[in-house]
């Protein structure tokens, strides 16, 4: 844990309702001294090579290979997920994103030469170098408090940065392991740091504390609020804010495997997933099969405490978070929804935050679960007369993070991908595509803005520097610089005529002006 002079807070089991352990806050002045030392680590680090880079980062991965069993466990117990769970969407995906960063950053991010734009300015040579912004902040949530911050801290140091990281204060234990995966990177003093500050303070204090960049994923309101404060300085913020996702399911889909699919990401992680199925919109001819293998394969999932990988769904990850699941149901019962299905019970789960999965049918605009996000194991689905309405349906949200469509068709399955307000759609699958470090993450609206993973992610880390070169010799000065006269205006006229003129003669007389004051700009 960080050192502090502040208080101890207790860390509990989502799952058990024990004490883990306790952990203490940080001050503001501990987070200023820590953006200090990164930013001189830093200097140090981005006169690194790429491949130096990659040889740290690889050892990073050795780690959290050698160590996965132990950090999908404390994954488990910290957030109330299964093992299998921890390992499947948060362990195995750092280690191939490592992998793919440590492999393509020098490709993403080296010099990039500019072929030039126009005949007139072929002496002009230009390249991009992406410079690294110094000193990243990260702000991370607690629902997958492993895969979310490593993701962006590697591709903070495969491009430069020095980071400075704060988790979510119950998983604390998880960001020791972030911090023991680092050190095995034998990274310069400082480059990387961890700070346990209070969620509700956390984001001012690193916008005081002299970061370059901001990357936060959590609320929608929490977001908004920072890039407004953000903006005082100009600081530079990524937002990854949530989603209320949609699953369009045609009439020619593969029902077994579309319901299959359904159950899996909508109840993964006991459906904290931001980019996770919660709204299911079936044409109406399938709607009957399609809601009957839904409810069958939602009795047949297993949930409780994870004792010997005996369960498919484990808690919530806190009593906040329950209480919104159960406000979000009561509400579309109230107004006429009806439970359609239920997980079962295992493992004597009365302690821990568990709330069951629940398919819910006759559902309706007016209520809570088709408008607002749930982040929780409620699946709402609404029958409709074709694809058209799923998608004006799907579309009418304020989010648009992630959606999917299910069809036989991949050319339909494309097509109607096209028309989807969201950051990220997958045809026959979701939710995965956070796995897939190739892939850019984030979305649309009010889903956030910017992009982590992948080439956009990388580039998110860096600045892009410009360097134009000109390679002509004997060059003393510009055609159009000073003095100036009646001759400049006419040369400059003849280089339009020149370029752009549609009679051949009316090109061939600019041309002749044209390289006449060309001719200026070898005289002193």
């Amino acid at each position: 844990m960080t050192e502090s002079a502040e208080k101890k807070i207790p860390l509990m089991s989502p799952a058990t309702g024990e004490i883990t352990g306790y952990v203490q806050e940080d001050s503001e002045e501990l987070l200023r001294k820590a953006v200090e030392s990164a930013r001189t680590a830093q200097k140090i680090w981005e006169k690194k090579t790429f491949g130096e880079r990659a040889e740290a980062v690889l050892a990073i991965r050795d780690f959290v290979v050698a160590q996965a069993d132990r950090i999908a466990e404390v994954i488990a117990k910290t957030t109330g997920k299964t093992r299998i769970d921890a390992l499947s969407t948060e362990v195995v995906p750092v280690a191939m994103g490592i992998g793919y960063y440590a492999k393509n950053t020098l490709r993403f991010l080296g010099r990039k030469k500019l072929r030039p734009g126009n005949l007139l300015f072929t002496n002009k040579r230009s390249y991009i170098d992406r410079v690294p912004w110094g000193v990243v902040g990260i702000i991370s949530p607690w629902n997958y408090p492993f895969a979310i911050p490593f993701h962006e801290v590697v591709m903070a140091v495969m491009a430069g940065n020095a980071v400075v990281l704060k988790v979510a204060t119950q998983t604390q234990e998880v960001g020791d392991l972030i911090g023991e995966a680092m050190n095995a990177g034998k990274l310069p003093d400082g480059l990387f740091a961890r700070v346990n500050l209070p969620g509700r303070t956390a984001g001012d204090a690193f916008i005081r504390s002299g970061i370059d960049k901001l990357f936060f994923t959590g609320s929608v309101a929490v977001g908004k609020e920072l890039m407004a404060k953000a903006a005082a300085r100009l600081l530079p913020v990524s937002l990854e804010l949530g989603g209320n996702d949609a699953m369009i399911v045609c009439g020619d889909a593969d029902l077994p495997r579309a319901a299959a699919g359904a159950v899996w990401a909508g109840f993964s992680n006991c459906g904290q997933s931001c980019g996770g199925v919660e709204r299911i919109f079936v044409e109406a001819g399938v709607y009957d099969t399609f809601t009957t293998l839904l409810r069958e394969n939602t009795a047949a999932l297993r949930q409780g405490p994870d004792k010997n990988f005996d369960v498919d769904i484990g808690s919530l990850s806190n009593k906040a978070q329950l209480e919104k699941v159960r406000t979000h149901l009561q509400d579309a019962l109230a107004k006429g929804a009806k439970i359609t299905s239920t997980s079962r019970q295992s493992n004597s789960p009365e302690k821990g935050f568990f709330h069951p999965a629940v398919v819910l049918e006759e559902v309706d605009d007016s209520m809570m679960v088709l408008r607002e996000e749930i982040f929780g194991p409620l699946l709402a689905v609404l029958r409709v007369k074709d694809v058209a309405e799923a998608v004006l349906r799907a579309n009418d949200s304020h989010l648009g993070l992630t959606a999917s469509v299910w069809t036989k068709n991949r050319e339909k399955g494309r097509n109607i991908a096209a028309q989807l307000q969201a950051g990220a759609v997958t045809i026959n699958d979701h939710l995965m595509s956070h796995g897939l470090a190739e892939t850019p993450w984030g979305g649309f609206k009010e889903s956030g803005i910017g992009r982590t993973h992948g080439k956009l992610g990388l580039e998110e880390m860096t600045q892009p520097r410009v360097i134009i070169d000109d390679v002509l010799p004997g060059v003393q000065k510009n055609m159009w610089w000073y003095p100036h006269g009646k001759e400049i205006y006419d040369g400059l006229k003849g280089v339009l005529n020149f370029l752009y003129a549609p009679a051949v003669n009316s090109r061939l007389r600019g041309m002749l002006v044209m390289l006449k004051l060309f001719m200026r700009t070898f005289q002193r």
